[in-house]
């Protein structure tokens, strides 16, 4: 099958690979259509954190946002799961420690991630396997589309849950990236008050059609009291500015991961009595994100600006926009063109 393979910092390929096995306990799906993120980029520039950790190394398959069919199940899956349309937790815990028995598995220290750590090969390919316990089925009422950003909608509305708003909270959120946007309508969903911080007038601006009650740039923004700040950037400098503008006694969340060291004062986030929260990934959520895909609570659709084949990755990742894109951040890959 064909497969989308980063070799090295910025060289990628697109290689015949053997189709998965489905191991017991796994299942081989069908990729339907899958995405492509800051995380990726990360690899692809050299600058992910696992790459310098012994966690991950060249060559990586990528892709850990997905959705497919079951194609084929491995010894001690039930069978009917063949046929079923799913999605699937990125976070593979060993399933014996202490924090995967406490139901931490996506912090369990010996964890692989689907795509990004522990060598999982990822679902930017014609095939993916995955552990049948990580499997997420997808009601009809979910498209293709909003499947493949299940994943990232998971750490979005994690990111809200985290923020402890209330109805007619107000948060800021930074970066109208996917997960930025994700975690502006799962806020919205929820009747808080929800402004987005954004690097452009173009990008405020395309917040502002989805929604948002303000949208604006670092110039404009309002001095408002601001219940939660949500960082989904990737600016290592925001971070700070997050617990500046949050309100004392209020939540920072920090889901946003720059290419090198954010730093902020710890004596700011005492005097203020603010609670900081870091989400990583959507485990937790990913059934609620589901569900409210399934229910038209949320649409996540928007946010797609075009759909590419696997020979166009590589020039994604370099930051190139297809030709015709829409405004959207998210670019989806169809691994069967």
């Amino acid at each position: 099958m064909r497969a989308f393979v980063i070799t090295g910092p910025r060289q990628t390929a697109v290689e015949d690979v053997a189709h998965p096995a489905a191991a017991p306990g796994q299942a081989v799906i069908d990729v339907e259509l899958a995405g492509v993120c800051g995380t990726d980029v990360e690899f692809f520039t050299g600058e992910m954190a696992y790459l310098h950790q012994g966690h991950a190394k060249y060559p990586v398959r990528p892709g850990h946002e997905w959705c497919g069919t079951v194609a084929a199940v491995g010894e001690g899956v039930d069978p009917a799961w063949v046929g079923r349309r799913v999605t699937g937790d990125t976070m593979l815990g060993c399933g014996r420690c202490r924090r995967c028995r406490a139901g931490l598995h996506y912090v369990c220290a010996d964890r692989a991630e689907i795509g990004i750590r522990g060598g999982w090969p990822g679902a930017l390919a014609e095939q993916v396997a995955v552990p049948a316990v990580a499997l997420r089925e997808l009601p009809d009422s979910v498209d293709a589309v909003a499947g493949a950003l299940a994943e990232p909608g998971g750490s979005a509305l994690r990111a809200v849950q985290a923020a402890a708003l209330g109805q007619g909270g107000r948060v800021l959120v930074l970066g109208p990236g996917t997960i930025g946007l994700l975690a502006a309508r799962f806020a919205l969903a929820s009747r808080a008050e929800v402004h987005v911080l954004a690097q452009t007038p173009e990008s405020a601006d395309f917040a502002a059609a989805l929604g948002v009650h303000g949208a604006w740039t670092a110039d404009s923004l309002p001095a408002l009291p601001f219940d939660a700040v949500i960082d989904c950037s990737n600016a290592p400098e925001l971070p700070a500015l997050a617990l500046d503008l949050v309100e004392p006694g209020k939540r920072v969340v920090y889901v946003g991961l720059a290419g090198r060291p954010s730093l902020i004062d710890t004596r700011a986030m005492v005097l203020k009595d603010v609670t900081a929260v870091g989400i990583l990934g959507g485990s937790h959520a990913l059934a609620g994100a589901i569900e409210q895909y399934a229910a038209g609570k949320v649409d996540p659709r928007p946010l797609v600006a075009a759909t590419v084949g696997l020979g166009d990755v590589g020039s994604v990742l370099a930051g190139t926009r297809p030709p015709g894109s829409g405004p959207g951040p998210k670019i989806l890959i169809d691994p069967r063109r």
